[in-house]
């Protein structure tokens, strides 16, 4: 469930159950009050538009009905009772606790009455006589000292077989005492209702944000100190879980970003390493001869020739490790132009291999094209392609065989074929092979499947790194096969350019 949604259903929580529990605790109230509001007549807990509103109600409601007529059952049983001091007062206690008033009548005459009425009227008694009496169906109402009573009576009869009457008296008019205990009860009810519900509510909706945002917060940190080994993994499917997975591609780009990065400098240290090696073995060849030639050692022509030429060899393979290196860097950093235009592959490989033939004879290796388009020796294979910077790509490839080629029947040969759309220039030699294990890794930068460096196979290791990169600015793709022993297999696939265009 989104963010969104669980505020919004909190929110609604958040009015919603308040309300209900608020209703709840009021009608639990009035239960235990009493069961309702009633009004003066006492009508089944009904009220007449006459008599006021129901908050106007009789004090003590069905609770005082019961010990009133408890009380009238003990006089009725017992009628001493009605004459002594002592069950009077207790009698009117009891009642007090229900916020009604007490009276005894002996023969129209008031024998016992509740203190607050002494205090308003002393004929109360004579008052009440005039009243409909006995039971609560005629209860009725009088109006003492500016006040209206509901009054509940009930005949009884003394122990003399003297008749006379218990009254019980309800304030009607004074919604004080009632209000004076349900407005606190109301509000402190309320208030605790609101606390309780907004501060589970809020507390659970804030965990359940929280807690993620701490775990984000921790390996923030991690990352502050450097530390990006340690994943988030939050499992949720809303907002927050979306921020979680986002933070987590972020460190893992982080992580291998550092990986590069320290991948990177050990490259460039070997690199510089590498470079330096290189660059110092012909110098040194360089200085050598000089010496020799101005120290008198190449005292004849054929010998100050022989210095002369080294000097001019070790220079070309000086400039050579430049230029690649300078090649390279540019490729590296997308600054090399490239021009395509439309290429026959079949013409454009035949020629190659010629040249290629010439510099490998030199060396006692043969070279040959072999044509498996369906088009065959009069068929065209056409590519868009910068015919310089392929041409560069596949001399690295070649002299990378060469480079190792240490047999006397040495062979490479250059194989085109057309397969899904792609058209396939496969380079194989009878070399030495390579190691599965460096198999994959021999395009890379910098890479050399051969650690040990010597003046023979030497080199910067960018040959074939620079050959993925201008296969790649083709829209192409390379990949190599070996068995050592057997030789290796250069594969570079290009995709075909449509017909209708230009050739050149």
């Amino acid at each position: 469930m989104s963010i969104r949604k669980k505020l919004v259903l909190s929110y609604i929580a958040m009015i919603v159950i308040p309300l209900v529990l608020f209703g709840c605790s009021i009608a639990l109230f009035i239960s235990l009050s009493g069961g309702g509001f009633t009004d003066g007549r006492h009508n089944g807990g009904s009220w007449s538009s006459q008599d006021g509103p129901p908050w106007t109600a009789r004090g003590g409601g069905a609770a005082g009905d019961k010990r009133f007529a408890a009380l009238a059952e003990q006089a009725k049983a017992d009628p001493a009772k009605l004459d002594s001091g002592d069950w009077q007062r207790e009698a009117d206690r009891q009642l007090a606790e229900n916020d009604a008033l007490f009276v005894v009548a002996k023969q129209g005459k008031a024998l016992y009455m509740s203190p607050e009425l002494q205090q308003v009227q002393a004929d109360v008694a004579d008052m009440l006589a005039q009243q409909p009496q006995d039971g609560a169906a005629s209860a009725t109402s009088i109006e003492l000292g500016g006040r209206k009573y509901a009054v509940d009576s009930a005949n009884v009869t003394f122990a003399d077989r003297t008749a006379g009457a218990l009254y019980r008296l309800a304030d009607t008019n004074d919604a004080s005492r009632f209000f004076h205990r349900f407005i606190p009860f109301t509000l402190l009810t309320l208030l605790a209702v609101l606390a309780l519900t907004n501060g589970l509510l809020t507390y659970a909706v804030s965990r359940s944000i929280i807690r993620p945002l701490q775990a984000l917060q921790r390996a923030a940190g991690q990352i502050k100190e450097g530390n990006l080994d340690q994943a988030v993994r939050l499992g949720r499917k809303d907002e927050i879980g979306a921020l979680g997975d986002a933070f987590e591609e972020m460190r893992g780009r982080l992580q291998e970003s550092v990986r590069l990065r320290d991948q990177y400098e050990t490259n460039r240290k070997e690199l510089l390493a590498n470079v330096s090696h290189d660059l110092k073995t012909p110098i040194m060849a360089i200085k050598g001869c000089v010496e020799g030639i101005r120290d008198g050692v190449a005292d004849t022509e054929e010998k100050r020739e022989r210095y002369m030429a080294m000097i001019a060899s070790k220079a070309d393979e000086m400039d050579r490790q430049i230029d690649e290196l300078f090649l390279f860097s540019k490729l590296d950093l997308r600054r090399l132009p490239f021009t395509f235009a439309k290429i026959d592959l079949v013409r454009y490989l035949r020629d190659y291999t010629e040249e290629l033939e010439l510099d490998a004879s030199r060396r006692g290796v043969t070279a040959a094209f072999e044509n498996a388009t369906p088009g065959g020796e009069e068929g065209a294979l056409l590519v868009n392609a910068d015919g310089e910077k392929l041409q560069r790509a596949l001399a690295n490839i070649a002299a990378n065989s060469l480079k190792y080629m240490h047999r006397p029947d040495g062979r490479i040969t250059i194989r085109l074929e057309e397969r899904g759309g792609e058209a396939i220039v496969s380079i194989r030699d009878n070399g030495p092979g390579i190691e599965q294990a460096a198999l994959p890794h021999i395009f890379e930068r910098f890479y050399r499947a051969e650690q040990s460096r010597n003046t023979q196979t030497g080199g910067s290791g960018l040959g074939l790194a620079i050959v993925r990169q201008i296969v790649a600015e083709h829209g192409g793709r390379v990949w190599a096969e070996s068995e050592q022993g057997a030789g290796t297999t250069i594969y570079v696939a290009l995709p075909k350019a449509a017909s209708e265009e230009e050739t050149v």
